[in-house]
């Protein structure tokens, strides 16, 4: 089976399995856990803030960034696509009792201008807006890139309204490799960054939060509050401390994921926005078909393929390192079988 769903399918290497096997522990509640300490000492330096904090899972990354960052009754602007928005259950509200206020087309190329439209100044009728949040890689975007460039403007914007930013970062090191610069020139223009070790870097289990000192402090209350404090979590940590080593070798999923976007594309009834694909994810839409997203990804799954209906009309398929060149011309195959049998 090519399992082209998400790169959160990736198994762990030898050597992580190795490194768990073998990891010191403590407590990291006492913040006794030396694995765990080396990991977050590691991030902190790797994306230029001065301290981090190991998290189960992104989304709970993101909400304790979101309760660290805001009061009750705040407002948090953000894209209408986003992950926050879409994926994390209306936590926001839920846990911190926070407004979204989701803009459409925010991390698009005129993100200036849509935070400008949307921010609120100060009024008693009107939340206060508190937060921005950015996502990059974007998601239901097809994994396109906020270069560094357009991220200083939008950051330079929140700042002048006195709001935090934070980045979703989760495929940050897929954003890196694209734009071929350090990782630092996309989170020096955010107050905290979020990021997966569980997705393209294969690490089995985490996500890691960076901010700084006082940031990460009361960060740690808040993720003991979500349950969120493990004990000897370094058995996990020490698979992150080799998912950071494997960040250049997202370079090899990008170069799958055009070759099955263009792949893809020449497919009669399928359409793929080629200048989209700046990453690992790739986004069919088959309105042309006479059938829906749902039963076309059945329809793949019946010949070997796993990929997810995006939306009516729109199928998202991920590269990762479990999935090879052969895989995906696999994929363009069966693909272009299923295509025909409408």
């Amino acid at each position: 089976m090519i399992d082209l769903r998400s790169d959160t399918v990736t198994q762990p290497t030898i050597e992580m399995r190795e490194a768990m096997a073998n990891a010191e522990v403590g407590d990291d509640v006492f913040g006794e856990d030396s694995t765990i300490n080396k990991l977050e000492e590691q991030v902190a330096h790797l994306v230029g803030k001065e301290s981090a904090l190991f998290l189960p899972t992104g989304t709970m990354a993101n909400q304790v960034a979101i309760l660290t960052h805001t009061q009750r009754g705040d407002e948090v602007i953000l894209d209408a696509e986003s992950h926050i928005v879409y994926y994390e259950v209306g936590a926001p509200a839920m846990l911190a009792g926070v407004q979204l206020l989701p803009v459409q087309g925010l991390l698009g190329r005129d993100a200036v201008q849509k935070l400008r439209q949307a921010y609120r100044p100060p009024d008693i009728h009107l939340p206060t807006s508190r937060l921005l949040c950015l996502e990059n890689t974007f998601n239901r975007g097809g994994g396109t890139v906020m270069t560094p460039e357009e991220m200083k403007l939008v950051f330079e914007q929140a700042k002048e309204f006195g709001l935090s930013v934070h980045l979703d970062g989760a495929r940050i090191f897929n954003a890196a490799v694209a734009a071929r610069c350090d990782v630092k020139e996309f989170t020096q223009y955010c107050d905290s960054v979020m990021f997966s070790l569980s997705k393209g870097l294969c690490a089995p289990v985490g996500s890691m939060l960076a901010g700084n000192t006082d940031f990460i402090a009361r960060a740690r209350k808040y993720r003991k509050a979500l349950g969120g404090g493990m004990r000897q979590a370094g058995i996990l940590a020490a698979a992150g401390l080799v998912a950071l080593k494997m960040t250049e070798r997202l370079a090899e999923d990008h170069a799958n994921a055009m070759a099955l976007a263009e792949g893809l594309a020449e497919i009669k009834g399928l359409r793929v926005e080629l200048h989209r694909v700046q990453t690992n994810i790739v986004l069919a839409d088959i309105t042309a078909i006479d059938t829906d997203a749902q039963s076309f990804v059945e329809e793949m799954h019946k010949r070997g393929v796993k990929c997810v209906a995006f939306g009516p009309h729109l199928v998202r398929f991920v590269t990762h390192k479990d999935v090879s060149r052969s895989d995906i011309n696999q994929a363009i195959k069966v693909a272009n079988i299923v295509i025909g049998s409408f």
